[in-house]
């Protein structure tokens, strides 16, 4: 699938502030600095639709993207930033699970894991939680070009086998550079492949 036109749609705080017309969604959420808005940017082929930041935590509202004016492309925020403080932090997490559970129109959720270290237990419990209530989601390891494609490899290999210890069969899986464009056209053919069954 080709990308030919993205633009910001909008903003919410609650599911009902969802822009119109309803159209299928594909979301996008990890831990803060996970990579999310360079992989979006990288997606879409406009390096300034996601705001990037070194500061984790930035994103703080559901941002949907109209992508081909056939889909929306959602930018959640990122979760388990532990310096958020503890308030703050909670209305997050009703933020992203109020979208999560409320969107009809949600087709996949991407959830971002870095590939350089072992699948932390706050993505294995989110994971879960997505398990428990029927959420359609896949897995995108982020930054595979920060090391050898052998240890890349390696790496993911260790955080299948620690999936495996909670899931009986593992979710689509596939690895991004955004900085070299790994990944882009196999996600995109994804989201393609689920569009054309809707």
């Amino acid at each position: 699938m080709k990308i030919q036109k993205a633009t910001f749609a909008g903003s919410s705080t609650r599911i009902g502030g969802r822009p119109k017309p309803r159209l299928p969604e594909f979301a996008f959420i990890g831990r803060s600095n996970v990579g999310k808005s360079s992989l979006i940017n990288m997606l879409t082929g406009n390096g300034k639709l996601a705001m990037t930041s070194s500061t984790p935590g930035k994103t703080k509202l559901v941002n949907h993207f109209l992508v081909n004016e056939r889909w929306y492309l959602v930018d959640l925020p990122g979760y388990g930033y532990a310096k958020m403080p503890p308030k703050a932090r909670e209305e997050l997490q009703d933020l992203i699970r109020d979208y999560i559970l409320g969107s009809e129109e949600l087709k996949c959720l991407f959830v971002l894991v870095d590939s350089r270290f072992d699948i932390p237990q706050i993505d294995r419990d989110f994971i879960a939680e997505l398990g428990e209530n029927e959420v359609p989601f896949a897995i995108i390891f982020t930054k595979c070009d920060k090391q050898g494609p052998t240890v890349t490899d390696a790496q993911i290999k260790k955080d299948c086998e620690i999936l495996l210890q909670d899931w009986e069969e593992l979710p689509p899986m596939f690895k991004s550079s955004s900085a070299k464009g790994t990944g882009r056209e196999e996600i995109l053919a994804y989201i393609g492949d689920i569009l054309d069954k809707h």
